[in-house]
């Protein structure tokens, strides 16, 4: 299938090449980490950039983290979306997928919305630490990458991940985690 874009103007078409460019092997590299297939993780880059085309409108700077998390969690749901037509999964909310195995489905759904509250707790960091923590463990990027993507040496990438499990800590205790609640 043959798809065109048309851009509205030369600056979204530049805009999108830059994109294109500068992020297609890390799209690549996580759809692949998802679906350990090559040919179906170029499928879902081809998927997710044709998604991207259509949600120009949310990308201000190309080089931010917020970009960069914005790209990876696309192609990691147009991945999942590919791996989910492919493996009996159970989907609860808005992408919460987990592998359907013996287990009952009430473990299944408060292991999910247990995932999901803590996304949010996620969520109350500040975004110098909250971007490379994600990227660190949601998108399981080596701390070289992900001093990269962000501009910033990979000791400064140790740190704010360091900094960022200790509030973690401190945001869990808080919500009531650490004392066997929720």
């Amino acid at each position: 299938m043959l798809i065109i874009l048309v851009f509205a103007t030369e600056d979204d078409r530049d805009k999108f090449e830059q994109l294109f460019e500068k992020y297609r092997r890390l799209l690549l590299h996580k759809a692949y980490g998802i679906l350990r297939d090559y040919s179906l993780a170029e499928d879902a880059v081809s998927e997710a950039f044709i998604r991207i085309y259509r949600n120009m409108n949310k990308i201000d700077d190309i080089a931010s983290s917020r970009t960069v998390s914005f790209l990876v969690t696309i192609v990691k749901n147009t991945a999942l979306t590919i791996l989910g037509k492919q493996k009996p999964y159970l989907v609860l909310d808005e992408g919460v997928e987990i592998e359907d195995k013996d287990d009952s489905l009430e473990e299944k759904v408060l292991s999910a919305a247990v995932t999901q509250d803590m996304l949010k707790l996620v969520d109350l960091l500040s975004e110098d630490l909250r971007a490379p923590f994600l990227l660190k463990y949601a998108h399981d990027l080596p701390h070289k990458e992900i001093a990269g993507l962000l501009h910033i040496s990979e000791n400064n990438v140790t740190v704010r991940i360091h900094r960022a499990k200790k509030k973690l800590a401190e945001i869990f205790r808080e919500a009531g985690y650490a004392n066997g609640k929720p």
